[in-house]
């Protein structure tokens, strides 16, 4: 299944985004793919295609759309070269928490456009793992399922954190997480898991043992095909319970 490109207007100008649709479905439930940290490319093209092809519209839009055209990056090799290095990170902490969660109504409006205007699901990967339960909190009467996989700092100290934002959740959330992870701890994933049951949020932490941050995504260095093929199971059922419903 291929997508479509569409322009959506955001606060901070035209986004671009890909949308994948089920062939002859111009309406149902919809998902936001937040990409991780090297942007829209094939390997998020191919993701987002496998959850379209079980009857979702899916929606992956550029968060760094404020940069202008940029990349395409090497998710093997980008953080090793210096200058690569240098811009992906810039663009990361330029492109807050904030900016993504306004953003986000944006996409939900792009969807209703489209006709996608029940409910919505989210998933992020590294980076976009965050945003994806930020969303959640940002905007509680549309997105009903929420799913970070190998997300960084989730519970951190930053105001911004998913576990300072848990209160605002109702969606039912997933977190699955690398077993060795430096930018998500024990400590943190811990403090996540208390803030949504302080919360009464309905969620599932999950550590993944001996997988890598980044093993879901397939073109990433540390891609595990076992390991991604059970978090594949796992977002399978939480949007069939979600957002079929």
């Amino acid at each position: 299944m291929t997508g479509r490109s569409i322009s959506i207007k955001a606060p901070g100008g035209i986004c671009p985004a890909s949308l994948f649709a089920p062939s002859g479905r111009p309406s149902g439930p919809a998902i936001i793919l937040y990409m991780d940290a090297f942007g829209p490319r094939p390997a998020m093209d191919e993701m987002a295609a496998r959850l379209a092809g079980q009857g979702y519209a899916v929606l992956v839009p550029d968060l760094f759309y404020r940069f202008g055209a940029y990349g395409p990056f090497d998710a093997k090799t980008a953080f090793s070269n210096a200058e690569t290095g240098q811009f992906l990170r810039r663009m990361i902490a330029e492109t807050t928490q904030a900016m993504t969660m306004a953003d986000t109504g944006f996409f939900l409006d792009a969807l209703a456009g489209e006709g996608f205007d029940g409910k919505v699901g989210t998933v992020g990967y590294c980076m976009g793992g965050g945003r994806a339960l930020n969303a959640a909190a940002a905007h509680p009467d549309r997105i009903v399922a929420a799913a970070s996989l190998h997300g960084g700092n989730l519970a951190s100290d930053a105001p911004d954190s998913p576990a300072a934002n848990a209160a605002k959740i109702r969606a039912r959330a997933y977190v699955g997480v690398a077993g060795v992870d430096g930018s998500f701890p024990p400590e943190q994933s811990a403090r996540l898991a208390q803030a949504f049951r302080e919360a009464e949020v309905d969620h599932l932490v999950e550590n993944y043992v001996g997988m890598k941050h980044g093993w879901c995504v397939p073109d990433h260095s540390v891609y595990d095909k076992a390991g991604a093929e059970r978090h594949w199971k796992r977002l399978e059922m939480l949007f069939e319970e979600t957002l079929r419903g």
